[in-house]
């Protein structure tokens, strides 16, 4: 009886504060203060407010919220384990597949990580005029790309 009364308290003075906003020629904040304000004459008028109050008063549902806490927690560990971990157990054996040592880039004559028997070649020097981009291709065959 007393949650009632204060909910549709609480409901009334968020609506004045809603009136006397759009007074002040402020809808859009009206409205939301409005809305706001209806959410807990909503939960008396619906029955929720009956039945938190059953719910706050009972151990059995006291209970059953630590339980499902438990069950949050459980999820919640289990999730970070595998994300640190790198997912599931065929992920962590297809990663361990790709991560051969003797991968080598398609075309390459060398493994991508070393420069392999041949020396580095020296871009030649091009004229100021001929082409932009020379500079880049040049650092991009100096790459091996």
């Amino acid at each position: 009886m007393i949650a009632e009364t204060v909910c549709s308290a609480v409901s009334a003075a968020g609506l004045g504060i809603a009136a006397v906003t759009a007074y002040r020629k402020r809808f859009l904040a009206a409205a939301r203060v409005a809305a706001y304000s209806l959410v807990p004459l909503g939960l008396v008028m619906t029955g929720v407010v009956d039945w938190l109050a059953d719910t706050a008063f009972s151990p059995t549902a006291w209970a059953g919220f630590g339980v499902l806490g438990l069950s949050w927690v459980l999820f919640a560990t289990t999730r970070t384990v595998e994300r640190r971990r790198g997912g599931t157990r065929k992920e962590r054996r297809a990663a361990r597949a790709a991560a051969r040592p003797e991968a080598v880039a398609p075309g390459a004559s060398a493994p991508s990580l070393g420069q392999g028997a041949r020396p580095a070649a020296r871009p030649a020097p091009a004229s100021r005029g001929e082409d932009d981009f020379s500079d880049i291709e040049a650092i991009l065959k100096k790459r091996g790309i």
